[in-house]
């Protein structure tokens, strides 16, 4: 049975929103499957190489669940207390743990940007992952070894699902963030392209207190976003909730290969 109203925002405005593990949400919300599965590519890739660089690992908790790593493997992140939760849960699997200045969105990097720029020497790894995060596409290409590997899944910026879930005007569409925009920086840095997927990453919400935690946590969804303002949007939203079920929210999603 769902929990009341009042008890669900409650769970959601004092649950700790650290690192990126949705986990303890269980079945309240639950993700699709993509056409293609990254771990498993990801663990298939770092069999075959020496060492591999997981960007902006978050709190490490996809890093830690990959069914195989390379015995030199390092991770960054770009949020300072994210670091300490990534560091805790990585470095007894022998994992290090960098800090790394956070790259700009892809889209609005401008040509020369500095910001974003890894801590390591020039050809350093032979397999680069990144997992939803923005990149840096030349500091990809400089830091990979000849002969690496890049793997990245991204998700678009379409958050209007949410914005109408919570009555809200959908935003303007900004330049859209895809695989052809991502395929041009890369190749622009250096890389080929041996590989591209696209599909829609689903992710369903059993009540309102999984959604608005969730909010809470991907804070560029819906921006100003916070419990107490949207506390009568949010109550509306479960009364229907307890009719219709689910709140699904559909993002834009590709995978990409390329190698140097």
């Amino acid at each position: 049975m769902t929990p009341a109203f009042p008890d669900l925002l409650s769970e959601a405005s004092t649950r700790p929103v650290v690192g990126w593990d949705f986990g303890w949400l269980g079945s309240r919300l639950t993700t699709r499957p993509l056409d293609w599965n990254f771990p498993s590519i990801v663990a298939d890739r770092s069999r075959h190489v020496a060492n591999l660089l997981d960007m902006s690992t978050g709190g490490g908790e996809w890093l830690a669940a990959l069914e195989h790593r390379p015995a030199q493997t390092v991770a960054t992140e770009g949020w300072k207390p994210n670091v300490s939760v990534a560091a805790a849960r990585l470095r007894p699997l022998g994992i290090a743990v960098v800090w790394s200045e956070d790259a700009p969105d892809n889209v609005e990097q401008s040509p020369g940007e500095m910001r974003g720029r890894l801590p390591f020497r020039a050809e350093s790894f032979a397999l680069v992952t990144n997992r939803h995060a923005s990149f840096l596409a030349t500091e990809v290409a400089r830091v990979l070894c000849a002969g690496g590997m890049f793997l990245t899944q991204q998700v678009g910026a379409d958050y209007g699902d949410a914005h109408h879930a919570l009555g809200l005007k959908r935003p303007e569409a900004a330049r859209a963030w895809n695989a052809a925009v991502a395929t041009q920086q890369i190749g622009d840095a250096g890389l080929h392209i041996v590989a591209a997927r696209e599909g829609t990453l689903i992710t369903e919400f059993a009540d309102v207190g999984a959604f608005a935690w969730y909010l809470r946590a991907v804070p560029w969804a819906v921006p100003n976003f916070t419990i107490d303002a949207f506390r009568p949007a949010l109550e509306r939203l479960d009364s229907q909730l307890r009719h219709i079920g689910s709140i699904v929210l559909r993002l834009p999603a590709f995978f990409l290969e390329a190698t140097k």
